[in-house]
């Protein structure tokens, strides 16, 4: 029973690092982007600041649906069948 509680407290404590990771990086992004706009719009008139801008929010919605478990090409039933799997496969 221990173990089991132990796990589920391992378990927890990775999603919480995974969901302040994703925190930190969209606080990152809602400082660094307009900082780049700013740049952007006061030394030149091509608007380069859609490629990080685009680039980094790609990257931001892939976190955050990693954070909060919403994939929409692997759902949370493919990494439960997985995991029992890999788990019962005797090579591994």
């Amino acid at each position: 029973m221990e173990n089991t509680t132990e796990l589920r407290y391992a378990k927890a404590k990775e999603k919480v690092e995974c969901i302040k990771s994703f925190y930190y990086n969209l606080t990152a992004y809602l400082i660094v982007i307009p900082l780049l706009g700013y740049i952007n719009y006061s030394t030149t008139s091509f608007p380069w600041i859609i490629f990080p801008a685009v680039g980094w929010g790609l990257g931001l919605i892939g976190h955050w649906m990693s954070a909060y478990g919403h994939n929409p090409l692997f759902g949370k039933e493919w990494e439960e069948r997985k995991i029992q799997e890999l788990m019962n496969d005797k090579e591994f």
